[in-house]
C-alpha cells in the first residue's frame, strides 16, 4: 500500500470530505451487532470517529504515522500503525470492517483472506469512497481541466478504480446494493483550494516539477468562475461495495 498522504496530513484532516449520516445508518442497519469494528486505513479517523458513537470498541489502523497524529481521539478508539494486509487482530472479532477512500491501494489477494479471518460470521465489509466533486458547470470545467490536463501523468494507476466507483474490483462477498447518496457542504473557494491541495496527484506534481500545480494562474482562473467570499453548495457523490461474510458458505466451499 502506498503512503501518499503523510506530507499533507494536517490539510487532509481539515479539508477532506466526510461521509453522510445516511451511509452510517445504512451500515448500522445491516450489522447484526454493534460490538466491535475495524476502520482500516483510517487516515485521520473520520469514519472511526462516527463508529465510536455506536460501537463498544473501534480499532483503527493506518500506515501513516502523521495521519494518526492528526486523528480524532475518543476513549473507545484505539489507533495503531499497521498494513491492511497484515492486521494483528484475533480471529472473528469484528462485526464491521470499513475502508474509506483507500481500498484501491490494497492487495486484494492478501486483504480479503484477512477480512474473512477477522470478521464474525455474518459480519459486514464496507469499501466506500467519493468521486470528483460537483458544484456548477463553470467551476466543474475548471476542476476537470486541472484533474485531467494539468495533472495528467501524476495520478497513480489505482485512481482508475475510484473513477469507476470500485465496480471493477473483485468482491467475493454476498453484496448488498449500495444506495445513492452524497456528502454536501457549503464552501468558499478557499476551502476548495485547500481540498485540492490534499490530492495525491498534486503532491506527485510537486515532487516531479519542483512547484505546485495550484499556480497563481490556476487560482485566478478558478476565482473568475467562483469569486472570493461567495458560498456555494459542493456535492461529493458517495459510492460503495458492501457485503456480508458468510462463514458457513466459506467452510462449505473449502470442503468441496
Amino acid at each position: 500500500m502506498k503512503d501518499n498522504f503523510s506530507i499533507q496530513s494536517p490539510s487532509y484532516a481539515q479539508f477532506r470530505p466526510g461521509y453522510p449520516a445516511q451511509m452510517f445508518d445504512f451500515l448500522f442497519d445491516n450489522c447484526k451487532s454493534l460490538d466491535c469494528a475495524w476502520d482500516c486505513a483510517t487516515g485521520n479517523g473520520q469514519i472511526a470517529n462516527v463508529l465510536a458513537d455506536h460501537f463498544r470498541q473501534v480499532e483503527a489502523t493506518d500506515i501513516s504515522e502523521n495521519q494518526l497524529k492528526n486523528a480524532t481521539q475518543k476513549p473507545n478508539i484505539r489507533y495503531q500503525m499497521g498494513r491492511a494486509e497484515t492486521p494483528d487482530f484475533p480471529d472473528h472479532c469484528f462485526d464491521l470492517v470499513t475502508v474509506g477512500q483507500a481500498a484501491h491501494w490494497f492487495d486484494f489477494e492478501k486483504f480479503y483472506p484477512e477480512v474473512r479471518r477477522v470478521l464474525k460470521p455474518v459480519g459486514l465489509l464496507a469499501l466506500v469512497g467519493y468521486n470528483l466533486l460537483r458544484v456548477d458547470k463553470p467551476t466543474e470545467a475548471v476542476i476537470e481541466h486541472f484533474y485531467n490536463t494539468i495533472l495528467h501523468g501524476c495520478w497513480d494507476a489505482e485512481r482508475h478504480l475510484v473513477e469507476t466507483a470500485y465496480r471493477t474490483i473483485p468482491f467475493p462477498f454476498d453484496e448488498i446494493p449500495f444506495p445513492e447518496m452524497a456528502s454536501t457542504y457549503s464552501w468558499a473557494v478557499e476551502q476548495l483550494l485547500g481540498y485540492l491541495n490534499t490530492w495525491s496527484a498534486v503532491q506527485h506534481f510537486i515532487r516531479k516539477n519542483g512547484e505546485s500545480p495550484i499556480s497563481e494562474d490556476f487560482v485566478a482562473q478558478l476565482k473568475e468562475v467562483w469569486p472570493e467570499g461567495e458560498i456555494r453548495r459542493v456535492r461529493f457523490p458517495i459510492f460503495g461495495r458492501v457485503g456480508v461474510f458468510h462463514a458457513t458458505a466459506l467452510r462449505r466451499n473449502e470442503t468441496t
